[in-house]
């Protein structure tokens, strides 16, 4: 394709309102919320962890904004009521009124298209592909708009978390519960009976919620056993008792109420007096001996003795009976001593677990593999095998492997795939909360989940929970039936939560439900073979180490394995793709160049998948400077342009600052293939230009805070640099994309323009006036009186007129300077100076020497190209053509 038709082309592109103008202030206001409350507002994401989900509310806004263009006309739109499922008119919009609001999008009011967010709309003839689909969170949004989608990821498990968030809206409820009871009826009272526990008020039974265990190691030097507490705490005390805390006496093992667990605390059954906050695990991975002093460090002796002994010490419990019986909820529900009887359980679920070898098929046997998030690395500290944990089911004690092969044999049982698959789902979602590797955060009264910190961390105190699960508590299988069903529910019929003058407002019913016209494939993205076939990629690719999904989803790979191994692909290898995945892994020398050479294979693909104006919108985490100028280079050495960044609660102030920050953004690119060849002079002022209308704009039209105005800023630079990726010119040389990042920086930051940008600016009009003159002043720190003795610029009569190097009155004006050696002498005097003693056959080569050649000939491109006189290059001595770095 020619350069003319190229140009033609991106001329001949619709404008997209994503491009113009994006309401980061609505969509953060309602990602802030539901961030926190997922369960709420998109129960479909909450039936599966998957790692790193971006609010589903940012894609629902992106996809708005960007499968709309200026080419919309009303006959390619549907816009529903919701719950009325009628089209929209009588309440005054309708979809003519939707196509109105698509052209008055812009910088200073993007909202116009945000009144229809909370509508049913439906687009017709579009088509996007999310090819590092992950959670699905793309797709799933994609869909609600009727549009088709297609997704693509290398990982099993987040190819069946989105398959069936997916199938949701497709899926009869009734039939999934019929399903739920069926395994309930099975196997539920199987596994309760192991959650059992003495009542504390009463000659009756309790349910167990969570069981707190220790570990214990024997001290080196003198063999005694030591618990590995790092302090005292069960948990904060609650109801009447909430301004105390539920304490372990370390003496007669009681769990007793105290004041503050940070004093001196007596214990109210041995009145044995103790500091809570006083335990045996000091920082850095040591314990220490009580009764001869001794200190060692936690891992060497693992090694030494092998995988700790674990002993049960508490109990929070739920009573039905008490509760029936009207006692308070202190006293139904509280903290209690471990003792013999529940030990006694314990070691029958033990025993029946080693008998019942019917049910060993139905948990993972394989070995954990080492990588950088099992190993310690430069990515993680944590090291699972340092803790005598080399299997899969090292992480689970024997009763959870009893209670979790009981109910994934029953799971197996279930006739319906598509009921089984949910079932099996809400089962690995369930792991989540059963395992070693969870603890309990005695300050909040909450169990965390495995993956708090996302990576395998063995605690010293893990807490086991209830499997099925009882009244009260977190995490169990039956808490996590009731938010699959809710998800079902919710993806049959959305909803959609905006908010209004403050108000947080949920609407009816959409009629669309989730997942229709949806495809998604298990494969390498890099193995997409479409061209020109996508309206719109939306996606949110990976970012170096940030997350090494495979390692994590290992976790629950191997549990759905076992049920879908012969059902899938993916699903017939040991474990999760480790090699294609696009990601740094120090553990298999994968770098961040091998990272950026893998993503710049991905933006290929992409660019060939996307229809010739198409657009390529994604979120990105940022956390140094180098990812701007990486990503930018990678993304114009593709053949993108950047049209438009966007922050999701970032703040650039403290990122050019210097200070560590991560923040994400959105970024809009467009496929593009020439790249016109300009100085960086020339670039410099446009630069400074843009960025300096775009942040009086937005500081003039919206409510921005000024770390989001620097990202959209970032935004309109980088638009300008794309078009000129590999062709901007400086001193000779040809700048990379990491130099212009950094230049872009110290631009945001100081955004200066004096005369001589101005001038500049006035030499490429065709015939300016003052009335240009005044435009550029505006947005500018240059004075016209400075300009005006610099001898710039004169007025005759009423005419404007700009002065060249040979006018006589600046002319004079400029060898005074030299003459009189003034230090205010610009780089503008200088050429100009130069260029007379030049055309006059004076000797240039003193004032060469003195004078900054690298500014000077800076300097000197931009007025070569402004001017198309290439006399500029030549008298400083430089043998280069205009044409080099300059399309005229």
């Amino acid at each position: 394709m020619s350069q003319q038709e190229q140009s033609d082309r991106e001329e001949g592109r619709p404008d997209l309102p994503i491009e113009r103008g994006f309401p980061i202030e609505r969509v953060n206001e309602i990602a802030e919320k539901e961030s926190r409350a997922k369960q709420y507002y998109r129960p479909i994401y909450t039936m599966h962890k998957w790692w790193a989900r971006r609010p589903g509310c940012l894609f629902r806004a992106i996809s708005l904004y960007s499968l709309l263009d200026e080419n919309t006309n009303a006959d390619d739109v549907k816009v529903y009521e919701p719950g009325e499922n009628q089209q929209l008119g009588n309440n005054g919009l309708d979809k003519d009124d939707l196509v109105e609001a698509i052209g008055d999008v812009d910088m200073d009011d993007p909202e116009s298209l945000w009144n229809f967010y909370p509508k049913d709309v439906r687009i017709k003839d579009k088509k996007i592909l999310d090819p590092f689909m992950g959670g699905g969170t793309s797709l799933v949004e994609a869909s609600r708009f009727g549009v088709d989608s297609v997704g693509v990821d290398l990982n099993p498990v987040a190819w069946f978390v989105t398959k069936k968030q997916l199938d949701a809206g497709q899926t009869d409820v009734e039939d999934l519960e019929e399903a739920f009871d069926q395994v309930k009826e099975d196997v539920a009272d199987e596994i309760k009976q192991y959650y059992k526990t003495p009542c504390p008020n009463g000659d009756h039974e309790a349910d167990v919620m969570y069981n707190f265990w220790v570990k214990e190691l024997d001290c080196v030097s003198c063999g005694h056993t030591v618990p590995l507490f790092k302090d005292y705490r069960v948990a904060a005390g609650r109801y009447e008792n909430d301004a105390k805390y539920n304490v372990l006496c370390p003496d007669c093992g009681a769990v007793t109420l105290v004041d503050n667990w940070q004093d001196e605390s007596e214990c109210t059954e041995c009145h044995h007096e103790f500091i809570p906050k006083n335990g045996h695990v000091s920082r850095g991975g040591y314990y220490n001996c009580p009764e001869c002093g001794q200190k060692e460090s936690i891992v060497d002796a693992i090694a030494e003795q092998g995988k700790p002994n674990t002993r049960m010490y508490a109990i929070e419990y739920y009573c039905e009976t008490c509760e029936e019986q009207g006692l308070g909820k202190s006293e139904y529900k509280g903290y209690k001593q471990a003792e013999s009887e529940d030990k006694r359980l314990f070691e029958q679920a033990k025993r029946d677990w080693n008998t019942r070898t019917d049910l060993h098929e139905y948990v993972p046997a394989g070995k954990i593999p080492e990588g950088a998030k099992t190993a310690a690395s430069s990515v993680d500290g944590s090291d699972v095998f340092q803790h005598g944990i080399e299997k899969w089911t090292d992480m689970f004690n024997e009763r959870q492997l009893l209670s979790l092969s009981t109910l994934l044999k029953s799971i197996d049982d279930i006739n319906d795939e598509n009921a089984r698959e949910y079932l099996l789902l809400t089962f690995t979602e369930t792991l989540n909360y059963n395992c070693n590797m969870v603890v309990y955060n005695a300050g909040k009264n909450l169990l965390a989940n495995i993956f708090k910190s996302n990576a395998f961390d063995p605690p010293t105190k893990p807490v086991e929970n209830n499997v099925w699960g009882t009244v009260s508590g977190t995490g169990t299988f039956s808490n996590m039936r009731d938010m699959v069903l809710k998800a079902v529910e919710y993806a049959n019929s959305p909803t959609e939560r905006y908010i209004s003058e403050g108000e947080t407002h949920k609407t009816p019913k959409f009629a669309q439900p989730i997942g229709e016209n949806a495809e998604i494939y298990q494969d390498d993205m890099r193995n997409i073979t479409a061209e020109n076939e996508f309206d719109a990629v939306i996606t949110d690719p990976p970012y170096y180490d940030n997350i090494i999904y495979s390692e994590l989803s290992d976790y629950f790979f191997v549990w759905q394995k076992i049920l879908l191994e012969d059902e899938y692909a993916g699903f017939d290898r040991d474990q999760t793709p480790r090699a294609e995945s696009i990601v740094t892994n120090p553990y298999f020398d994968k770098t961040a160049e091998d990272f950026e050479h893998e993503m710049g294979e991905a933006l290929n693909v992409i660019n060939q998948a996307l229809k010739e104006d198409g657009t390529l919108a994604f979120t990105y985490h940022h956390s140094d400077e180098e990812s701007w100028g990486e990503l930018l280079a990678s993304l114009c050495e593709n053949n993108f342009e950047v049209t438009a960044t966007y922050p999701i609660n970032s703040d650039l102030n403290k990122f050019i600052a210097g200070e560590s920050v991560a923040f994400d953004i959105v970024i809009v690119a467009r496929p593009t293939e020439s790249r016109q060849p300009i100085s960086w002079d020339s670039l410099r002022r446009r630069i400074v230009r843009t960025a300096r209308e775009t942040r009086e704009t937005l500081e003039e039209s919206r409510e921005l805070a000024s770390g989001d105005i620097g990202v959209i800023e970032m935004g309109k630079c980088f638009q300008e640099y794309s078009k000129h990726h590999g062709e901007v010119h400086r001193a000779g040389e040809v700048m990379s994309a990491k130099e212009v990042v950094d230049e872009i920086y110290g631009i945001i930051q100081d955004n200066d323009r004096g005369e001589q940008d101005i001038y500049r600016d006035l030499l490429e009009e065709p015939n300016p006036t003052y009335n240009d003159l005044n435009k550029h002043l505006k947005r500018s720190d240059a004075s016209e009186e400075q300009m005006k003795d610099m001898r710039l610029f004169r007025m005759e009569g009423g005419d404007f007129v700009l002065t060249h190097w040979d006018d006589e009155k600046r002319q004079a004006y400029v060898q005074s300077k030299v003459e009189e050696g003034n230090g205010d002498l610009t780089t503008l005097d200088k050429a100009h100076f130069l260029r007379y003693r030049f055309e006059q056959g004076k000797s240039t080569s003193e004032y060469l020497e003195e004078w900054d050649m690298d500014e000077l000939r800076e300097l000197c491109e931009g007025l070569a190209e402004a001017t198309g006189d290439g006399t500029y290059l030549k008298m400083i001595g430089v043998d280069t053509s205009l044409a080099e770095f300059s399309d005229n």
